[in-house]
């Protein structure tokens, strides 16, 4: 394994972590996460590493990180269309279309939560 392997895997490992942090009934966004790990302009490869997040043995909760503006962009990458929305409303999380309603009431930034 090459040394950008390595440091990938590594940061996918941190972003599981932060991601299993977010409380139910609760979202965060990809840049907030970049932004706790100390890579503000890794929002992409947040999201990279939620969308390969299936085949760890302990369950990433990726439904509950959405885009800057509230949006289920990551839907896509369930196993159905509804999924993401279907697990968030679930937890008490209220969706219109695909984006998250009260979106600053129930944002979750891991750079205040975890201080």
């Amino acid at each position: 394994m090459n040394q950008s392997s390595k440091a990938n895997e590594n940061f996918f490992e941190k972003v599981y972590s932060i991601t299993r942090l977010i409380p139910q009934g609760r979202v965060t966004t990809y840049g907030a996460i970049a932004r706790y790990l100390g890579s503000a302009r890794s929002a992409r490869m947040v999201g990279w590493a939620l969308n390969s997040c299936l085949n760890q043995t302990e369950w990433v909760p990726a439904h509950r990180v959405v885009n800057r503006n509230g949006r289920l962009t990551g839907k896509i990458h369930f196993p159905g269309m509804n999924t993401m929305r279907e697990l968030l409303e679930s937890e008490g999380v209220e969706i219109d279309g695909d984006a998250v309603v009260n979106f600053e009431k129930v944002f979750w930034d891991p750079n205040i939560e975890l201080r």
